[in-house]
């Protein structure tokens, strides 16, 4: 037997069937048998009605011996085809009382069902075999459990059930695929792994199961990564510049792996590790650890804080405005706004959003300029290599558990931090068996993770589609850091127009004291004043610079019979004093701001410090 060049193999055609395609999952392997110059697919041999494998495998073609074959292709050349009305229908239905012959590609178009097994007998598609058809329990559709498409849960020739589990659909296509894929070895149900009922099952419906291993299991040296030791660093952020793949041995760059699981590593820099050290383990690995073994203190919940999974904004962006709300004020917003953003992820609003942003872009639309810096990083780099600051958490809460782990000055203290929000730090995955203190800073960055990105993972992965369309997502990931002007922040620089502007002139019954506001702006400008545009509107509204969106509600002033300005934070209100000179209302001015930022910030500093280690070896400022 000699078969023929793969270019010949395109030229002949099927004996059978009159057929070029090469197509092994429709009609099986496609042969080129030079010595006798013909081609045939394996299916139309197979299927033929009048022909038998009278030799051994190895004779002829798969055991039908070459004379067979030219005495079937004469007996079919007079019969014709019942669809297309062509001679050449070797294949017949089995029903006796049926004489519809056919090819095997009209066959497969007017969904016959072929069957290869036993006499490999064909039925056409009068008298096919079907499913039972059972009362429908489904009100909707439900997914293919090879494709996960939705299909309609009605069996169909296209739509199979299995018959072991009646919640299990595959479209018949995705079944003859894995079948071949897999082998009669390993062709089972991909839901309970029944192999039995369920290929006897596939076998009547027409699926051919061939006789052979899997097509995992016969590639070359398929398991040879098995044989290889991990030698890569995975934690969030490597600081190797010669890459995570780097190893020397005996150095800082070494690579240590998961003393529980092996499957994951670090550079002894990237974790603090010392060489002599053996007891590192993987984030995954450490969770699993101190579930089992930690001792459950009495658990105190949050006092201001609501478990959710996909809650607050995309990625939050702190608000500096003090002092905080009210707990029931808190409260009522946070439930208002889980149930706007559960119904956004509901009706995939995220998508359309990043998929509106896309078109805009593309089109020559605005900058959107209100992206957060870690939201940018997310997208650009991935959420596994961003690592998010303080700045992205706004809630009070989780920020005083993240100050209160990360001031610990020794393992007792931490150890109760860790059992006084027990609750918190279980819900939110991030409990570990802390065994040094140096192991504090790992879970700083577990919590930041899971608050800032991991919460809000299924509305960020929606967004990230929708930013996917017109191939914006993918040239944000390839030019970051032109992407990073467009869709980032970029506050504007104050000026004594731009902030009176902003401000929205209420009751000033006094038209002095107006213009003394205006005057004191313009020396604020000419630098006469140590006070700074960006106090006055910290002073007034807790924010060093307008938001993308602006204020809401809009800021105002107003005069009144004081002495000193009040600023009136949660209404963006500024009262100015009412003063006889010009002198008098400067200095009252600049006194009460400067004075009062500067409580403000010896405030903040007790509660919220402005410096966060994150590692032994650096200093993160947030």
């Amino acid at each position: 037997m000699n078969e023929n060049k793969p270019d010949n193999s395109q030229s002949l055609a099927c004996v059978f069937c009159r057929k070029n395609d090469d197509c092994p999952n429709k009609y099986g392997e496609k042969k080129t048998y030079e010595k006798w110059n013909f081609s045939v697919h394996y299916y139309c041999l197979l299927m033929s009605s009048g022909i038998w494998q009278r030799g051994k495998e190895e004779e002829g073609v798969y055991g039908f011996l070459i004379e067979d074959i030219r005495k079937e292709v004469q007996r079919a050349s007079k019969l014709k085809c019942t669809v297309c009305k062509k001679n050449g229908a070797s294949i017949g239905c089995v029903v006796p009382t049926c004489k519809r012959s056919y090819h095997l590609p009209c066959g497969l178009q007017k969904e016959c069902i072929f069957q290869f097994t036993d006499n490999f007998a064909s039925f056409c598609w009068k008298h096919r075999p079907v499913q039972a058809i059972t009362s429908n329990k489904y009100s909707s559709s439900l997914p293919c459990t090879i494709c996960l498409e939705f299909v309609e849960p009605i069996p169909t020739y296209n739509i199979l059930q299995s018959p072991c589990c009646k919640n299990a659909w595959f479209h018949r296509d995705c079944l003859q695929v894995q079948a071949i894929n897999a082998g009669v070895f390993f062709f089972r149900c991909t839901l309970c792994n029944n192999t039995d009922i369920f290929q006897k099952e596939m076998l009547r419906m027409g699926i051919h199961i061939p006789e052979k291993d899997a097509s995992w299991e016969l590639e070359e040296n398929a398991y040879q990564e098995l044989l290889q030791s991990h030698d890569r660093c995975d934690v969030r952020r490597c600081h190797c510049k010669k890459g995570r793949d780097y190893n020397e041995p005996n150095s800082k760059w070494e690579v240590k792996r998961c003393q529980s699981c092996g499957s994951s590593g670090t550079h002894l820099a990237c974790s603090s590790l010392q060489s002599w050290e053996q007891n590192w383990e993987c984030l995954d690995c450490r969770r699993i650890t101190y579930t089992s073994d930690f001792q459950k203190a009495p658990k105190h919940p949050l006092a201001n804080s609501t478990n959710v999974t996909v809650t607050d904004c995309l990625l939050e962006e702190s608000s500096s405005k003090l002092p905080r709300q009210s707990t029931v004020a808190q409260h009522k917003e946070l439930l208002s706004l889980f149930l706007s953003v559960f119904t956004a992820v509901k009706e995939n609003l995220y998508y359309e959003v990043g998929k509106m942003l896309a078109i805009s872009l593309v089109h020559g639309g605005p900058s959107p300029g209100f992206f957060s810096e870690t939201l940018f990083n997310c997208l650009a780099y991935g959420p596994e290599n961003t690592l998010p600051t303080l700045d992205d958490v706004s809630d009070i809460d989780v920020a005083q558990i993240i100050i209160k782990i990360d001031s610990a000055t020794d393992l007792n203290i931490l150890n109760s931090v860790i059992s006084q929000h027990y609750n918190y730090l279980e819900v939110s995955g991030c409990l570990r068996l802390t065994t040094s203190l140096s192991d504090k800073f790992m879970l700083v960055k577990d919590i930041l993770f899971y608050h800032v990105i991991n919460r809000v993972k299924a509305p960020f992965e929606s967004f990230k589609q929708g930013l996917k369309t017109l191939g914006v997502l993918e040239k944000i990931q390839t030019y970051p850091e032109a992407f990073y002007k467009i869709l980032c922040h970029k506050p504007e620089n104050l000026s004594a127009k731009n902030l009176s502007d902003l401000f929205t002139i209420h009751s000033v019954a006094d038209v002095q004291t107006l213009r003394f506001w205006n005057s004191y702006l313009k020396a604020i400008e000419d630098g006469k004043s140590a006070t700074t545009m960006e106090d006055i509107l910290i002073f007034a509204t807790g924010c060093s610079s307008v938001p993308p969106t602006g204020f809401k509600p809009s800021l105002s002033v107003e005069s009144l019979h004081v002495d000193f300005p009040v600023a009136d934070k949660y209404r963006n209100r500024l009262v100015l004093p009412a003063t006889n000179t010009y002198e008098e209302f400067q200095e009252n001015m600049d006194f009460t701001i400067r004075d009062t930022l500067r409580l403000e910030k010896e405030e903040r500093s007790h509660i919220l410090p402005r410096t966060l280690n994150v590692s032994s070896n650096e200093e993160m400022l947030i």
